[in-house]
């Protein structure tokens, strides 16, 4: 694992999900500052891409296995070649509930999740879950599964009531664009409510660019700019955000 430094560090980045020769953007996302990337699978072949972009490139430090829920359908069938994966992966995930989209029915969702999660508690490595409109959901599966402390919750857009509950589980909270865009108020008051020594940043590339760049696809470089404006809503130094997040990154993915 890299040095954490006062660089930052992109929790959840989709290198394999760029078009083209990652290399320009990897320059790029070490010239802004950018220490080390966690690569987080979303299907059995991602997952294995996660793992070789892994072993490619040194920025990349840690890689996930794991079925996003919009794939939930496929979980019989990818469930053996995921675990495989993720007994050599950094993380489990990335899994969860999407209850916006439905892009793969709510059961589906539910029992992939719930594998999923008890692989991790198996292998004994963290999670990482995707919650969108699925907060009570999320929340219970999290709870019964006794994995507070080594869930994190990618991409986190909960308002400050759901943060608190979560934050009662011992959960890590991972803020991506959303918490820079002019509509996300309630992520920022989410975000005020959120342990700094529990907290990292991630872009989730190539999706939620920041502005000025939101016609752009996302990059890790970006991560910089999430985490300027978690350090406006709690009030600190940028350079404290960088500190206390690749800290949290490090603790995660270092197992």
């Amino acid at each position: 694992m890299r040095s954490v430094n006062n660089s930052w560090v992109d929790t959840h980045c989709h290198l394999f999900a760029l078009a083209g020769d990652p290399q320009p953007v990897i320059t790029r996302a070490e010239a802004a500052g950018v220490g080390w990337i966690v690569c987080p699978g979303i299907d059995a072949q991602t997952s294995h891409q996660a793992l070789e972009l892994r072993d490619r490139h040194e920025i990349v430090a840690a890689a996930t296995a794991g079925l996003h829920p919009h794939d939930a359908a496929k979980w019989p069938v990818e469930r053996d070649r995921i675990a495989e994966l993720a007994a050599e992966a950094d993380a489990v995930g990335e899994c969860g509930l999407d209850f916006y989209r439905n892009l793969a029915p709510r059961d589906d969702q539910i029992a992939a999740f719930r594998d999923q999660l008890q692989l991790a508690v198996q292998l004994g490595k963290p999670a990482i879950v995707h919650c969108r409109d699925a907060f009570a959901e999320v929340y219970a599966e999290v709870e019964t599964a006794g994995i507070g402390p080594d869930t994190v919750l990618h991409c986190w857009t909960g308002g400050p009531r759901w943060t608190k509950r979560f934050r009662d589980l011992g959960v890590t909270f991972s803020f991506a664009g959303p918490i820079t865009f002019a509509t996300g108020d309630t992520v920022r008051f989410g975000a005020a409510e959120a342990p700094p020594d529990r907290t990292m940043v991630e872009t989730d590339t190539p999706y939620l660019t920041p502005p000025p760049h939101r016609h752009r696809p996302n990059e890790p470089s970006n991560v910089v700019t999430v985490g300027e404006a978690l350090a406006q809503v709690w009030g600190v130094d940028p350079a404290e955000v960088a500190r206390s997040t690749s800290q949290r990154a490090a603790e995660v993915f270092t197992r």
